[in-house]
C-alpha cells in the first residue's frame, strides 16, 4: 500500500482517538451497520480529501469498511494530524499529508491521493476536482462524480459551472438542510471560540467581537460570543443577511468603522482581503485576528507582514506582528481555519450528521455514475431527511405524522 506521512508509530494514539469519536457518531454507525453486509463500495476507488482528524478518520475507515480502495489527502497543513494519518494506514487507508506540510507538499500529495484513477471524490474546499481540471484531465472519464463539503469549495465549483468547465456531478452536501443549518451554525458555533480560548487562554466576556460575515457559520459564532458575555459588531456585503445581524441583536458596521473597537476580529467569507493594511492600521494594541474561512486568504498576511518591523510567535499558533508604532496584533494560526488549525474543529455530534451525508453522497453518485447531469447538485431530499431522521431516532425521538384525514387534506386544499 503506498502512503506518505510523518510516522507510521503514532497509530496507537491516532486510534484511541478514532475509538472516542466513533463512540459519538450514532448515525454514522447505524448507516455503517447498514451496509456493511451489502459492500456497496466494493471494488470502487475512493479519493478524498478532508480534514485529517479524528472525526474524519471515522468516515474514511468506513468507506474502506463498506469495500472502497481509499486515498486521502490533507486538506489543510495545519488541521492535518499525524497520529490520525498513522492510524488510517494502519487500517488500510492510503494517506498522503503530514502536519505543517508544505505548499508544495500540499499540491503533490494532492496529485498522489488522485493517481490511482479514482471513480468517486470526496472533497473539502475543491482541491481535488480543481487538480483533475488543471493537472491531471486524463482522470476525468472514469471519475463518476462528486461531493463537496464546504462553503468555499462550493463557491469554486459554482465559478467552474458558470465556465462550463465542470465535467461531472457535484454533490452539494454543505447547502443540506442536515449540513447548512446544523454544522455552519452549531459546529462552527462552538468550535471557533474551543480553537480561539484553548489557543489565546483569554476571557471573552466584556471584550468587543467583529464578525465578518453573517451566513451560517458567522451566525453561530455571533450568537455563542454574545452567550459568552462579548459585544458583537458584524460587517456584511448583503442587505438581508445585515438586517438580520440587526435583528438578531448585534451592531451593524463597515470594517473600517469596526476596526478602532474590536478585540477579536473573525472571519467567515469565503472571499480575500476582507482585513487589510487600512484595517490594520486602525486596530488597537493587542488585537487577535482569526480566519474560519476555508482559505486562508480573508486575512491579508502579507501587508499585515509589510507593516510590521517585528514578527514573532508569542505562543504556540498565535503570530504577533508588532507596527511601527508599538502596536501589536496577534494572528491565530496562520490565518487558517482557526476552529482546525487551534482546536479539534466541530463537536463530534455535528460531523456525524455531515459525514453521513457525505457517505449517502458518494453511494449515490457510485450508483447513478454519468447518468447525473454535470454540474453542482443537491443533496437529494430524501437523503437529507433520512439522515435527520436517523439522527433523531438515536435521541430516542419521534416525528409526528399525518393521519389519513390530514394527507387528504394537503393533497386537495382550496380556499373556503
Amino acid at each position: 500500500m503506498d502512503y506518505k506521512i510523518a510516522d507510521l508509530s503514532l497509530a496507537p494514539g491516532g486510534r484511541a482517538k478514532m475509538d472516542w469519536a466513533w463512540r459519538s457518531m450514532p448515525v454514522l454507525n447505524a448507516l455503517k451497520a447498514r451496509y456493511a453486509a451489502l459492500q456497496p463500495l466494493k471494488g470502487v476507488k475512493l479519493s478524498a480529501c478532508l480534514h485529517l482528524e479524528a472525526k474524519t478518520a471515522c468516515l474514511l475507515r468506513t468507506f474502506k469498511e463498506l469495500g472502497a480502495e481509499v486515498r486521502a489527502a490533507g486538506s489543510n497543513p495545519l488541521s492535518t494530524q499525524d497520529d490520525i494519518c498513522a492510524a488510517l494506514v494502519d487500517t488500510g487507508v492510503s494517506v498522503f499529508s503530514r502536519h505543517a506540510m508544505s505548499g508544495e507538499e500540499y499540491r503533490r500529495y494532492l496529485r498522489d491521493t488522485l493517481a490511482f484513477g479514482p471513480s468517486v471524490i470526496v472533497d473539502d474546499g475543491a482541491d481535488l476536482v480543481a487538480t483533475v481540471l488543471s493537472d491531471m484531465k486524463e482522470l476525468i472519464p472514469a471519475v463518476k462524480g462528486a461531493s463537496e463539503e464546504t462553503t468555499s469549495g462550493v463557491k469554486r465549483l459554482k465559478a467552474m459551472e458558470r465556465q462550463g468547465i465542470l465535467p461531472f456531478a457535484v454533490i452539494s452536501v454543505n447547502d443540506a438542510h442536515s449540513k447548512y443549518l446544523f454544522d455552519n451554525r452549531y459546529g462552527t458555533g462552538q468550535s471557533v471560540w474551543d480553537g480561539f480560548m484553548r489557543t489565546t487562554n483569554i476571557l471573552v466576556a466584556g471584550k468587543t467581537v467583529v464578525i465578518a460575515g453573517y451566513g451560517w457559520c458567522g451566525r453561530g459564532a455571533a450568537m455563542r460570543a454574545r452567550a459568552l458575555g462579548a459585544r458583537v459588531i458584524v460587517t456584511e456585503l448583503d442587505p438581508h443577511r445585515a438586517f438580520e445581524a440587526v435583528m438578531d441583536g448585534n451592531e451593524l458596521m463597515t470594517m473600517a468603522q469596526a476596526a478602532p473597537l474590536g478585540d477579536i476580529f473573525l472571519t467567515f467569507t469565503g472571499n480575500t482581503h476582507v482585513i487589510r493594511a487600512e484595517h490594520f492600521q486602525l486596530m488597537k494594541d493587542n488585537a487577535i485576528m482569526g480566519n474560519a474561512g476555508h482559505f486562508d486568504v480573508e486575512i491579508n498576511k502579507h501587508e499585515l507582514a509589510a507593516l510590521a518591523v517585528k514578527h514573532e510567535l508569542a505562543r504556540a499558533n498565535i503570530e504577533t506582528f508588532t507596527l511601527p508604532d508599538g502596536r501589536r496584533l496577534n494572528l491565530l494560526g496562520e490565518g487558517r481555519l482557526v476552529n482546525l488549525a487551534c482546536g479539534d474543529g466541530h463537536p463530534i455530534e455535528i460531523m456525524d450528521l455531515s459525514f453521513a451525508l457525505q457517505l449517502e453522497s458518494a453511494l449515490y453518485v457510485n450508483e447513478h455514475g454519468r447518468a447525473l447531469e454535470a454540474g453542482l447538485m443537491d443533496v437529494p431530499e430524501e437523503i437529507d431527511a433520512a439522515v435527520m431522521e436517523t439522527k433523531l431516532a438515536s435521541m430516542g425521538l419521534s416525528l409526528e405524522r399525518m393521519t389519513d384525514e390530514q394527507r387528504a387534506y394537503m393533497a386537495d386544499w382550496r380556499e373556503d
